[in-house]
């Protein structure tokens, strides 16, 4: 029988464990699949991977994710949480052949699920009617769509729901990185012949301690940390006058660009966003970037996209699939 486990309500925030210091200080966008819902030739459904400090998440899981994980070099083993924006399928129905192959491929760490209300009565059926047994722990966290609130955290990030606006509950998902400890003036520490085993003290706002029992201010010894990176990934939604707030100051807004604006009448019915409008919340919200994803298939070149969106937000790229954007 497969072990799967269910929290029974959406919780503030859920901890995940990091019992060491993280290896790498990255911050990685892989990305797995930016095209809309109908395949094409070009583009792959909805998928990326975001590495922060040599741990990995996945947003969203559509067809072929799989297969562009591959191709990505990106170990299975490595992902432990997975984020669901909306039950559309180009944003899901990857999941659960995603689920079965870590099972398959021996895994028994946790896997985390995060999505909104109903993708655990999605991926429950598929998974028992296949007959594929799983013998790690699979933990689902519901997200409420409708709230911008903490969804999950450890030592080095914290990650954020951010409410869109689409044809069903859809959220977007806020990357933060905490704020780092500052550096250390080994220049400064090493002329006063301060032991470097008070650099763990001085780091966290001690003196610094002389040999001759000299005390060193702090501010001396230290330079201030590197600015904590963030990262917005916006997936299915209409323009909204509010989510720019949410936002605010982000290093890198991914933001759906699914139709030009010679189609903005298909956008407001589908609930979907031209490229000028995510430049416009881009500009709005004073990002560092802006990343264009999601596109129709009726674009044979996106350039058009990237054309409309940097006539307000300069700072404009488009995505494609293999694609690693580091901040």
């Amino acid at each position: 029988m497969p072990t799967l486990w269910l929290s029974e309500t959406a919780r503030t925030s859920m901890s995940m464990s990091d019992s060491s210091e993280p290896s790498a200080m990255n911050f990685n966008i892989h990305i797995l699949g930016c095209g809309s819902a109908l395949p094409t030739l070009r583009h792959h459904a909805s998928s990326q991977v975001v590495e922060i400090h040599d741990k990995c998440s996945m947003i969203d899981c559509g067809e072929g994710t799989q297969m562009q994980l591959r191709r990505s070099h990106i170990h299975f083993s490595k992902i432990s949480r997975i984020f669901i924006s909306h039950l559309h399928g180009d944003h899901c129905y990857g999941l659960p052949g995603m689920i079965s192959s870590f099972g398959m491929l021996g895994r028994t760490a946790p896997l985390h699920l995060y999505g909104p209300k109903n993708l655990w009565q999605m991926v429950k059926p598929m998974l028992e009617l296949s007959g594929h047994g799983i013998d790690y722990p699979l933990e689902m966290h519901e997200v409420d769509t409708t709230r911008h609130r903490l969804v999950c955290e450890d030592r080095s990030m914290e990650v954020w729901s951010i409410p869109l606006e689409h044809r069903m509950p859809c959220c977007g998902y806020l990357f933060r990185e905490k704020p780092k400890l500052p550096h250390l003036r080994r220049d400064i520490i090493d002329m006063y012949g301060i032991s470097i085993s008070q650099a763990g003290n001085i780091k966290n706002g001690a003196d610094g301690i002389t040999p001759d029992g000299e005390r060193i201010p702090n501010h001396l010894l230290v330079t201030p940390a590197s600015k904590p990176r963030s990262y917005a990934y916006c997936s299915d939604t209409r323009y909204t006058s509010y989510l720019h707030e949410l936002i605010e100051g982000v290093d890198l807004l991914y933001h759906e660009s699914t139709y030009a604006e010679d189609n903005a009448a298909l956008a407001e019915k589908y609930m979907h966003s031209t490229a000028r409008q995510a430049a416009q919340v881009a500009a709005e919200a004073h990002a560092g970037r802006l990343l264009l994803g999601h596109y129709s298939q009726r674009y044979e070149d996106e350039r058009l996209l990237l054309d409309e969106a940097r006539q307000l937000f300069l700072a404009t790229e488009l995505t494609n699939e293999g694609q690693v954007i580091t901040l």
